[in-house]
């Protein structure tokens, strides 16, 4: 098993030659130009991750900006920050729709007004405080995608859920058993490799091996690994 394992990991790697120095990281114009918004706003981005990884997930950020501040405020984790600062969380200023090394972003989530400049509020010291600020697994976690299902769990008006290639969003730590990331449901998780969830929000979802399989009877779609999401686009309820 483990001489398998690593001949995969090896055929995955090949599969990009790429230098992650070489890849764009360009604007692709999608977000509202900081001097012309009028109102708070804040915003969820995926993309494909780089290399191989982005054959089975994706990589999540959030940004926000207040009316007031002249640029946007970009949040993620990132294993090269925990290697470089000793915190896998970073926060600065820049463009909120890059290209994640060549791979083009789209907005999972967005909020405007009262409600952003609430989550705003409730995310800043949440993002201090993240538990797994000094860790950084690729698999099952904690990752890029923890970090954002973490926001998620604990501010309200953040009403979405993760699609089902966001690989470690049911990492939980030594924490079993957690309402799920839309709060009208319960999830078990087993160190993000095993779980279930069942909610309004989310429907049913099986993580086998990190792997998640489901069904969203709210806005219906079949949740499949690798994929993501094949039905109706997901709706905050």
């Amino acid at each position: 098993m483990k001489y398998f394992s690593a001949i995969i990991f090896f055929i995955l790697f090949s599969c990009s030659h790429k230098n992650w120095k070489e890849a764009s990281r360009e604007s692709i114009g999608i977000a509202p130009k900081a001097e012309e918004l009028k109102e708070d706003i804040v915003q969820i981005y995926y993309a494909r991750a780089f290399s191989w990884r982005g054959y089975f997930g994706i990589h999540p950020w959030v940004a926000w900006k207040k009316v007031e501040d002249s640029q946007y405020t970009v949040a993620q984790v990132t294993a090269w920050n925990l290697r470089r600062e000793n915190t896998s969380v970073s926060v600065s200023q820049d463009l909120p729709d890059r290209l994640w090394f060549d791979s083009r972003p789209s907005v999972l989530f967005e909020l405007r007004g009262k409600k952003a400049r609430a989550a705003i509020e409730k995310m800043k010291p949440l993002i201090d405080s993240y538990p797994f600020s000094n860790q950084y697994r690729v698999w099952p976690g904690p990752n890029s995608n923890t970090f954002i299902a973490y926001l998620i769990r604990n501010v309200d008006e953040l009403n979405l859920e993760l699609p089902a290639h966001a690989v470690g969003k049911d990492y939980l730590g030594n924490q079993f058993f957690s309402k799920t990331a839309s709060g009208t449901g319960y999830q078990l998780s087993l160190y993000g490799i095993f779980g279930l969830s069942l909610g309004l929000g989310e429907g049913i979802e099986f993580n086998l091996l990190g792997l998640n399989f489901g069904l969203d009877f709210w806005t219906p779609a079949l949740k499949l690994p690798l994929v993501g999401r094949l039905g109706f686009n997901d709706k905050a309820l």
